[in-house]
């Protein structure tokens, strides 16, 4: 998937490597009985419940009832951490059974996908990285492959592989983030006393933002409609 530019900020735990290297390695032989799996539902744990914020490689350990150093024997840094996590809440996005029509399956995965991303609202924001991970890929793929089916090929490919991607990516960061903290009625207020200012947002009431699933829903249907159109 894509978002070139969305990352967290003040990530904490240990820095250093390359973005994506745990995807790049080998897991290692075991050597307690620790895995990256359990690393990982512990991380998905801390993260809906607390955000990327308060995620420390050590209340990681607390959770997993592990020393620190055992932790890091499996993984290096907390920004492996959560490319594990953004990877195994992208293995919930059920990948849609290809029907004959192309932009129907384009559209079932990224409600899917938006869907996910709403139930771990810390997500949408690490989607920057390199995404290695199997089950990204898995994603990617199918995604990719059916916008080939409208016939594209090379950079029209490219740019609507991207342009659906960021399109879900972007809905799922404003609903996790700046709508679920905003004051919806002093945000209504200020427009509206400023009607002249912003008579466009005055009128069709934006920042109130009402039926996110309907409008993110129109919202593919006519990015898909036009690539639909200019084939």
């Amino acid at each position: 998937m894509d978002a070139k530019g969305l990352r967290a900020g003040g990530r904490g735990g240990r820095s250093g490597g390359i973005a994506g290297e745990v995807w790049l390695r080998a897991e290692k032989p075991r050597r307690d009985t620790l895995t990256r799996d359990r690393i990982t539902a512990a991380a998905i744990e801390l993260l809906d419940e607390h955000g990327t914020a308060h995620l420390t490689m050590r209340r990681l350990a607390e959770r997993l009832d592990v020393a620190p150093p055992t932790l890091y024997w499996h993984v290096k840094t907390k920004d492996e951490v959560l490319d594990l996590a953004v990877d195994a809440i992208f293995g919930e996005v059920r990948i849609p059974d290809r029907t004959g029509d192309w932009a129907a399956d384009a559209r079932t995965l990224v409600l899917r996908w938006r869907a996910t991303m709403l139930r771990h609202p810390w997500s949408p924001a690490l989607i920057g990285r390199p995404m290695l991970g199997p089950n990204v890929l898995a994603r990617t793929e199918f995604l990719q492959s059916t916008l080939a089916r409208s016939g594209r090929t090379g950079q029209a490919l490219a740019a609507a592989t991207h342009g659906l991607a960021n399109l879900t990516i972007g809905a799922a960061l404003t609903e996790s983030t700046w709508h679920g903290d905003l004051p919806q009625t002093s945000a209504h207020e200020l427009i509206q006393a400023n009607a002249d200012r912003y008579p466009t947002l005055a009128a069709t009431r934006h920042l109130d933002a009402p039926g996110q699933d309907a409008l993110f829903d129109q919202a593919v249907r006519a990015f898909l409609t036009g690539l639909d159109q200019d084939t």
